[in-house]
């Protein structure tokens, strides 16, 4: 089905004219207008309106015309509001102000690793680890993710429950179709906890396509449990 929100293109629109239009009058007021802070600033309007679905480009055309003048003045206002929440709020780890590396041009042959989950226990109690580093490494180095939004080292934080996640950035391929494998470690060192390394593979096959995240494109590894040192050989891997 062809299924579009119309309110997802003015908003995109929007964003860009007043960000565009920051940057031409030098960023007046410490605004940042790097693609990060963009996408979130979209976000944070698209959370606070309504959608409008239309199931064709004609359809999005006349939404498009029928927007009332105060419709678009309240978005325009909403939109300043995003811009300069978000630039005040910035993500911690994200370079702001600085284009992010796109080494690779259009429809070149890549292997697009799939995101990666799994969740770590504490072996005495059962109970989610917070407070702790995750690393993804491969080779003994920490693997570069797909783009800022992905963290490595990923924090584990109180709320999530022990989960971890990586994107792995995608990896040049000589042409399509070639199956490859790719070599990963967990790495956890945790205070009062035995170090932690769990070596797994991921097949892949090579392709154009640079795809979306997508649960069903997801890596999940089995729950890891940390053990105090002296009980390493206690620790568990535990398949669902």
């Amino acid at each position: 089905m062809d299924i579009h929100n119309t309110t997802e293109d003015l908003v995109i629109t929007e964003v860009k004219t007043i960000c565009d239009s920051l940057e031409a009058e030098g960023k007046q007021g410490g605004i940042c207008t790097c693609a990060q802070c963009r996408q979130d600033a979209v976000c944070y309007v698209l959370n606070r309106t309504e959608p409008h679905y239309v199931v064709s480009h004609r359809g999005a055309a006349r939404a498009n015309h029928e927007a009332d003048q105060q419709s678009r003045a309240d978005l325009t206002a909403l939109v300043y509001e995003g811009i300069k929440r978000v630039s005040h709020n910035q993500r911690p780890y994200f370079t702001h102000g600085k284009d992010e590396e796109n080494s690779l041009p259009p429809d070149t042959p890549v292997y697009n690793i799939p995101t990666i989950m799994g969740r770590i226990f504490n072996g005495l109690n059962f109970s989610p680890m917070a407070g702790i580093t995750v690393e993804l490494l491969q080779n003994d180095k920490i693997t570069p993710m797909k783009d800022n939004n992905w963290q490595n080292p990923y924090p584990l934080i109180p709320n999530t429950g022990g989960t971890f996640t990586f994107w792995p950035k995608p990896v040049k391929a000589e042409k399509t179709a070639i199956p490859g494998v790719f070599e990963f470690t967990i790495k956890i060192i945790a205070p009062d906890f035995a170090e932690l390394n769990h070596a797994f593979s991921i097949p892949v096959i090579s392709d154009l396509t640079s795809p979306s995240f997508s649960l069903s494109r997801t890596f999940k590894l089995p729950d890891l449990y940390l053990f105090p040192p002296g009980e390493e050989k206690n620790q568990l891997v535990i398949s669902e």
